[in-house]
């Protein structure tokens, strides 16, 4: 079986890493890859978002399977293209995917559909936005409608911030045409979690809980980035929580999207804000989150490809998927000044002495190989990923696998998962 994987970060190794142990022993190539995806993947050199290049490359080499990560080239339509090809992939068509290239789309959705979410309303035009900010009051949530590589959020606490937000947004254009229109939001209070399903058009089938961590510093300070760590399962999550987190978001949320004519297959992502038992959305995402894939597919107990191939085939079922009781901790460490500018290039050594580590393993996010080394090349470096029996066991194994790793300029957060510990 042949099967590429679209996309070059840590969600993509972890998807190379689980695909690459399937019974089924898939050749696997990755496009673009990276310095981890090189050690069980043949790397091409075409990128994620050259829709051309990789229908191309699809069209000769004819793969059994492609599996896209990232969601640029989804909302560029690439499964679309791949579907006119007779080529199975994976993951939403264009029409979708819209439940993340647009956040108006998604919004608009959710309401029609009675799923639960803040309250918001949309603007084409800066003053107006402003305006309403300040009508609103603050804490409040600007958000960029189009896509912003995760970073396209920003939780105002003052009306100098909102105003800030909102100019850099949509007048300095600091995230491109995605900030074009902005929604500005209520904020909520609360506890994030973050629930993957995988659907087939119709079913949605829930993965296991996990959290992230947005802000770069401990303690959730600081700038938000694309994700500095994440754990798997989630106690925020509790048992009672996931019948009306499948009725209330997964299902009202597909049968709106069928009522308009729109099949969704793929992963959809649900960022739920949790409090005193009641739960709201924050927002969907059209592919497999990154760092929480990290910290979920290491917890699967077999075969990924039999649940991927269902999805496509609408025949998607619960006991394709069989989850390990270990509690998964992944760690990002990331280049010296990320999320702003940062330099590219840094040696990184200490990789081989996690290799040995039992239950440890560390997918690459942003390196390349230069002269036989791995060296830094993203603000996301490495997602320093540990099972252990509960969550303190993989904490502790996940950051002794950090302190073994070094490059210049190093920084990664110090309290992943101590929300849950908090908890219990």
């Amino acid at each position: 079986m042949k099967i590429l994987v679209v996309g070059s970060g840590g969600r993509e190794h972890a998807l190379v890493w689980k695909l690459a142990s399937d019974s089924k022993g898939p050749e696997i190539f990755c496009a673009p890859g990276n310095a981890g995806t090189a050690e069980l993947a043949t790397n091409l050199q075409v990128g994620a978002e050259d829709v051309e290049g990789l229908c191309k490359w699809a069209g000769t080499n004819k793969p059994d399977l492609v599996v896209v990560g990232p969601e640029a080239p989804l909302c560029a339509g690439l499964v679309d293209k791949l579907n006119a090809m007779n080529i199975r992939a994976f993951g939403p068509v264009q029409a979708a995917a819209q439940m993340e290239g647009s956040k108006s789309f998604s919004k608009e959705v959710m309401e029609a559909a009675g799923v639960p979410t803040a309250k918001a309303k949309r603007f084409t035009d800066a003053r107006a936005a402003i305006k309403y900010a300040r009508s609103l009051g603050t804490p409040l949530v600007v958000k960029a409608d189009g896509l912003a590589a995760g970073k396209g959020v920003s939780i105002c606490q003052t009306e100098a911030e909102a105003e800030q937000a909102i100019r850099d947004m949509m007048e300095a254009r600091v995230f491109g045409e995605a900030g074009a229109q902005v929604l500005v939001e209520e904020f909520l209070q609360g506890e994030e979690a973050s629930i993957l399903a995988l659907v087939d058009g119709h079913t949605a089938v829930m993965l296991s809980s996990a959290q992230d961590h947005k802000r770069i510093f401990d303690n959730d300070a600081g700038p938000n980035t694309g994700g500095m760590g994440a754990y798997s399962p989630a106690p925020v999550v509790n048992d009672g929580l996931w019948p009306t987190i499948r009725e209330q978001v997964f299902a009202r949320t597909l049968h709106e999207l069928n009522r308009r004519g729109i099949v969704y297959k793929g992963v959809l992502y649900a960022g739920l804000m949790i409090h005193k038992g009641s739960i709201k959305v924050l927002e969907f995402n059209c592919r497999f989150g990154d760092p929480e894939t990290q910290a979920i597919l290491p917890r699967i107990d077999g075969d990924l490809i039999p649940a991927l191939e269902a999805c496509i085939d609408g025949k998607l079922k619960p006991d394709l998927l069989r989850w390990r009781k270990d509690a998964c901790v992944s760690v990002v460490m990331a280049s010296g000044g990320y999320p702003g500018n940062y330099a590219k290039g840094k040696p990184i050594t200490g990789l081989n002495e996690t290799a040995v580590l039992k239950d440890v393993v560390v997918f690459h996010a942003g390196t390349a190989l230069k002269d036989g080394m791995v060296v830094t090349s993203g603000g996301r470096v490495l997602g320093v990923t540990a099972l252990g029996r509960d969550l303190p066991a993989a904490v502790k194994r996940a950051y002794e696998a950090v302190d073994c790793i070094r490059f210049e300029g190093c920084q990664f957060r110090k309290d992943i998962a101590q929300k849950a510990f908090k908890r219990h």
